[in-house]
């Protein structure tokens, strides 16, 4: 990948990408720095110098005073964290399984964390040119596509996700009106969060090949796009 994969980006700058420990994030990461388009390129997770506990924002705040301290205008946040699954459960099939530490654990990860990385680092957003701060969501987050039920806490979680992103893109515009702020489906990746529920048959991608989508994604994006739920091929999802 090279720099005129990105060139709707200003050139220079900084793009950071949280959650680096995973398969999409590192090779999100590998890609930026590739690309030859921005300046610094920092990936932040639970070990990196700061460390990232998305779960307590004081980590949050650390990390925008980190990229605050680099002196450069902020073109892109990715963020790539996210939980299906942890500490030897499943996601539930049936409303019998429902467990109140396992939704409340799969909200503060895929929902409330990414909303205060929102708050921390949209201000932080270049005043000028195209800047973007993508989410990762899932299409499973869609309440209108759900037709097979299951997976109650990442199906909710998701879709309070792409309610924060809806919401933020508001007030964002107003604000900013070249930043951009959507939610980002990257499809089946051979990751360790998806790996044990790829069904026979479906389409699983590399991180580098679902990288390379999700990056020409954000290349086409324009303030019009501002607030969407898009797929890895930058069509809408339906909410």
């Amino acid at each position: 990948m090279n720099g005129q994969t990105l060139k709707s980006f200003p050139e220079g700058g900084v793009a950071i990408v949280l959650g680096v420990s995973g398969g999409i994030g590192a090779a999100i990461l590998e890609a930026l720095r590739g690309s030859g388009r921005f300046s610094r390129v920092v990936g932040y997770h639970r070990r990196s110098i700061p460390p990232l506990e998305l779960t307590d924002e004081a980590s949050i705040a650390v990390i925008a005073g980190d990229v605050g301290s680099l002196g450069l205008p902020l073109r892109l946040v990715f963020d790539a964290t996210g939980v299906l699954q942890g500490d030897g459960t499943a996601p539930e099939k049936s409303w019998r399984q429902l467990d109140p530490a396992q939704l409340a654990r799969a909200f503060a990860v895929n929902a409330i964390g990414p909303a205060l990385l929102m708050k921390h680092l949209l201000p932080l957003l270049d005043r000028k040119g195209k800047t973007v701060f993508a989410t990762l969501s899932a299409k499973v987050g869609s309440i209108a596509d759900n037709q097979l039920g299951g997976w109650y806490g990442y199906r909710a979680s998701k879709a309070a996700l792409n309610q924060f992103v809806r919401t933020a893109a508001v007030e964002l515009a107003r604000q900013l009106p070249d930043a951009i702020c959507v939610a980002l489906h990257p499809g089946t990746v051979d990751t360790g969060l998806s790996a044990p529920h790829a069904k026979t048959g479906l389409e699983v991608r590399a991180p580098a090949a679902a990288a390379a989508l999700l990056l020409a994604v954000l290349e086409g994006l324009t303030p019009a796009d501002t607030g969407g739920f898009l797929d890895y091929r930058g069509q809408p999802l339906p909410w």
